[in-house]
This record gives structure tokens, C-alpha cells and sequence, in this order.
């Protein structure tokens, strides 16, 4: 009960809220129109561009039925005013980022070297490592590492009769006769 008495209280005052407000916004009945014009103004023309200033009224030129040369000459001569050639705050962005300057060698240097630092995998794996996982030389490489006068030397070794009589190896010469 004491709800209904709260809302119809609220409802109420609403109520008169509504008609003050309609009270004080009553529209006046002898409001003067504005008479229009017997005759619109000609759009404007080249010679009207020809007479603007840097703080004359642009809107005329923009306007609907104005010719497409007319409004683009007036907004070449609004725009040749040295108010609208200052450079912004924004002319880093105006720089060709397609091509770059190359990145200076002690640069290099420290980013490769933070890179090191930054990467835990990197880490682990110490020079060391690296030698244990690198595949055996193969024989081709070896005999491109090996000079060329070894493999003349090679050769003749292979070519000559070598007695392959264990006991007369110089080893075993020097092993049985003691000084």
C-alpha cells in the first residue's frame, strides 16, 4: 500500500514536471519568417575565384550547381595560402621505409650479441657441442684438405716393393737390439 502511495506521489510529479516544461517552451505565433529572395544569387564564377583572398567566404564555391572548374580553382587558390604549407608534427611518417640503410657493423655486433643473451636455448649449447654434433669429414674432403705432395709421397710408398716381413721393421730393430 505504502508502494501504490510512493508511485502515484512519482507518477504526479512527473506529471508536472512535464507541464511546466511545455509551459515555458509555448511557441511564439507572431515569429517573422525570413522572406526569401525573389531572385537566388548566380553561382559564382573564374572571375569571382579571381577576386578571393585569403580570408574571404569559400562556401559559395562549394555549394550544389557550382561549376566542377569553379570550385576547384577556389579551393587551389584557398589552398596556396602558406598557413596550409607548415609541416606537422607527423613528417617522420613521410620517409620511404622500403628502402633502409644497412645496419652499421658494431650495431651488428651488439644485437647479435644480446641475442645471445636472450635466448636460453643459445645458452646451452656451447662450442663443444657444436663439434660433437658436426658430421665426420668424408674422404672427399679430406683429400681436398690434404696437400698435393702428400699424395705424390702416397703413391710411391703404395708402388714400392716393401718387405712386409715383421721382423725387420726398424721398430722392431730398435726394440731388440738395447743401447
Amino acid at each position: 500500500m505504502e508502494a501504490e502511495s510512493f508511485f502515484a506521489r512519482w507518477s504526479k510529479r512527473n506529471a508536472e514536471a512535464a507541464e511546466e516544461k511545455q509551459a515555458a517552451i509555448t511557441v511564439p505565433t507572431s515569429v517573422s519568417q525570413p522572406v526569401a529572395d525573389a531572385q537566388p544569387k548566380p553561382p559564382p564564377t573564374i572571375e569571382d575565384v579571381a577576386t578571393l583572398t585569403s580570408d574571404s567566404d569559400f562556401t559559395p564555391f562549394v555549394a550544389r550547381g557550382v561549376d566542377e572548374n569553379v570550385r576547384r580553382s577556389a579551393m587551389k587558390k584557398l589552398f596556396t595560402d602558406p598557413h596550409f604549407n607548415v609541416m606537422d608534427g607527423l613528417d617522420v611518417y613521410i620517409e620511404d621505409y622500403n628502402k633502409f640503410d644497412p645496419i652499421p657493423p658494431a650495431m651488428l655486433a651488439a644485437l647479435n650479441h644480446a641475442k645471445g643473451l636472450l635466448d636460453p636455448l643459445s645458452q646451452l649449447e656451447h662450442p663443444l657441442m657444436r663439434l660433437l654434433q658436426t658430421p665426420p669429414p668424408t674422404e672427399e674432403a679430406s683429400a681436398q684438405a690434404e696437400p698435393p705432395e702428400h699424395k705424390a709421397v702416397d703413391n710411391e710408398l703404395a708402388s714400392s716393393d716393401i718387405d712386409d716381413d715383421v721382423d725387420n721393421t726398424p721398430d722392431q730393430a730398435s726394440h731388440d737390439n738395447p743401447v
